[in-house]
């Protein structure tokens, strides 16, 4: 059988990649490889339109196997089952307890509480985890970070009560005095004294962790993947490295580090992000001499963004929410945090929440994402993003510690500012559409309105003037949301298509034009065709048109704009749809108004609603 099957095979010559690559030229017809084809990334390296089994051979993380160091493949042998977590917000003890018993029945077996710090006592904790057997779920919880040890104490005092196996207990307390320092602007460093008393609260119960390192803040403020990556891991050997001048041991402290990382829409690249981070934590721990290979994993939470989700065309969110899922689960992730669509715009519903945990169990349960071991083991793309970010995240790494380490870059505000400026470069691209949101600045929905949906306010927690530079979170779709509510609130102009001359062009150039004046929440009328200008300007003006586009090919503009502009004669705005060579002549006739693919969508839409008097 196998002489048969090699037989087959000798059947079939092998092309070289120079055969490929000659072949793909062909098909170009000219046109640059480099300009169509090659994929230059945010992270900082290119991506070919496709790899072969010699750009692997060099690669050194194919050689790895699972629940071996450097852990590349996973921290586990045999599969790669995840904890499917829902947060919960626990101002009433009661009423968490009661919501957490009821979707403990739902397919949930991670918890994660968020506790007020002056609720924090023996008596609130008995009752939010009366009747949850911990042994046989996850439990995590977060509370203000200067209550942290006392928590760390109850839960101790509580477990041992109850009789608890410490080896069966899993979970995590939430402290992070770093994270506090980027986004309130308080200096929370002296802290980190507290975080030694936590571990050594803590030291006897093996899987219990409590320093965090919580990157899903710099994913929600827009950071790119290489820079939470490496962000991540200077972060986390701050605290190695803090931890340990104070005499701690190193199997203890890495041991009791917890990454909460975010989850953005780049499939792939996520996917390999999380590969990539245990491949070089593992590497930065093993530099201080553990004891035990097992000190070197990273054990990450994934919460999915909540920076490209949006108030419109909201179910879209549940498209982007469960990629991202996929990209952690397959990933090989330690727990999972869906955020439920309707966030942006209202506190999650039963609804919306119980969707989430589907989400996840579909991946679970019905996809068995969680049987097979590293999933994207051997795939010749994804082991050449794992490598391509690691020298990215590598590199990002070095640059934080040669000039003092993460906690010195924070205090002097260049991390903030790092993540602040890109935050801003993509609200930017979104606005040119160079980076699509699919329903917000592409393709929106024409008819849809928010119906009283407004975004919810982020919570603004400064009592003190910010003593340090902050991250300053905001979603990519809430300039374009603004702007469409103000419109919404103030006038709904009407928008007419003029469709003249060559079909083909007249019906792409009106589409364009649609979706283009629709990111603002414009009524647009689209029109099958005018036998002459006069004709389509005559139904636009019947039709009350605010804006009339002329949409047409751009031979055809010479012949077009100009009559139908004079025509129209002031009584409505005129729009000319793309970019013809004739620009010049028609702007010295007067048009102004041009709409195509190099236009800023959101500054030109700010400009028509002004003109509109909106």
């Amino acid at each position: 059988m196998s002489e048969n099957k090699q037989r087959l095979f000798d059947e079939f010559q092998s092309p070289t990649t120079q055969e490929w690559l000659d072949k793909i030229q062909v098909d170009l017809k000219g046109a640059d490889f480099n300009k169509r084809l090659v994929w230059r990334t945010n992270e900082g390296f290119n991506v070919q339109p496709f790899y072969r089994r010699e750009d692997v051979l060099k690669l050194k993380t194919p050689d790895s196997l699972p629940g071996e160091f450097p852990f590349v493949r996973g921290n586990k042998k045999d599969d790669n089952t995840w904890y499917v977590r829902q947060d919960i917000k626990a101002d009433d003890a009661a009423a968490a307890n009661a919501k957490a018993l009821d979707i403990l029945n739902k397919g949930v077996d991670s918890l994660g509480f968020r506790i007020p710090g002056d609720k924090v006592s023996k008596e609130f904790v008995e009752t939010l985890l009366d009747n949850i057997v911990c042994e046989c779920v996850e439990v995590n919880f977060s509370t203000c970070l200067r209550h942290a040890q006392q928590l760390a104490e109850i839960l101790v005092e509580y477990f041992k009560e109850k009789g608890y196996d410490p080896e069966k207990l899993v979970g995590s307390i939430d402290f992070d005095p770093i994270e506090k320092m980027m986004m309130k602007g308080r200096d929370t460093s002296e802290l980190i004294d507290t975080a030694a008393s936590l571990i050594n609260t803590l030291a006897a119960l093996p899987h219990f962790r409590c320093i965090s390192v919580n990157t899903i803040a710099l994913n929600n403020a827009g950071a790119y993947i290489a820079q939470e990556l490496g962000y991540a891991l200077a972060w986390g050997n701050e605290y190695l490295q803090q931890l340990t001048e104070r005499g701690l041991d190193i199997d203890l402290v890495a041991s009791k580090i917890k990454f909460n990382m975010g989850v953005s829409e780049n499939y792939f690249m996520e996917l390999a992000k999380f590969r990539t981070a245990r491949l070089l934590w593992a590497q930065i721990v093993k530099q201080y001499e553990p004891k035990d290979d097992k000190a070197c994993q990273m054990t990450v939470n994934a919460i999915t963004s909540v920076y490209n989700q949006t108030l419109f065309d909201s179910y879209v969110n549940l498209l982007r929410s469960q990629t991202e899922a996929m990209s952690a689960t397959l990933g090989g992730i330690h727990s999972l945090v869906v955020t439920p669509f309707n966030v942006t715009y209202e506190q999650p519903s039963d609804f919306s929440e119980r969707i989430a945990r589907n989400q996840q169990l579909l991946l679970k349960e019905e996809c068995h994402f969680g049987n097979v071991v590293d999933p994207g083991a051997g795939s010749y793309y994804i082991e050449h993003l794992t490598d391509a970010l690691a020298e990215q995240g590598w590199k990002l790494f070095l640059e934080v510690e040669e000039d003092g380490g993460f906690l010195k870059q924070v205090k002097e505000g260049k991390v903030q500012q790092v993540i602040n400026d890109t935050n801003t470069k993509r609200h930017g691209d979104a606005a040119k559409r160079r980076e699509f949101l699919l329903g917000t600045n592409q393709f929106p929905n024409f008819t849809e309105k928010s119906e009283g949906k407004r975004p919810v306010a982020p919570c603004c927690c400064h009592q003190h003037e910010p003593e340090l530079p902050v991250i300053k979170s905001s979603r990519l779709a809430a300039d374009f949301e603004e702007l469409r509510i103000h419109t919404e609130e103030k006038r709904v102009p009407k928008a007419f298509m003029l469709t003249i001359g060559n079909l083909a062009m007249r019906q792409a150039r009106a589409q364009f034009s649609c979706n283009f004046l629709a990111c603002a929440g414009y009524q647009v009328i689209d029109n099958l065709g005018f036998k002459t200008v006069e004709e389509g300007v005559d139904a636009a003006l019947k039709a009350e048109a605010d804006i009339v586009v002329l949409c047409s090919s751009d031979d055809e503009y010479a012949e077009y704009a100009i009559p139908a502009f004079q025509y129209l004669n002031g009584r409505a705005m005129f729009v000319v749809a793309g970019a013809p060579a004739c620009m010049e002549d028609l702007k010295a006739a007067g048009i102004e108004n041009f709409v195509h693919v190099k236009c800023n969508v959101l500054e030109t839409l700010k400009e028509y609603n002004e003109k509109l008097g909106i």
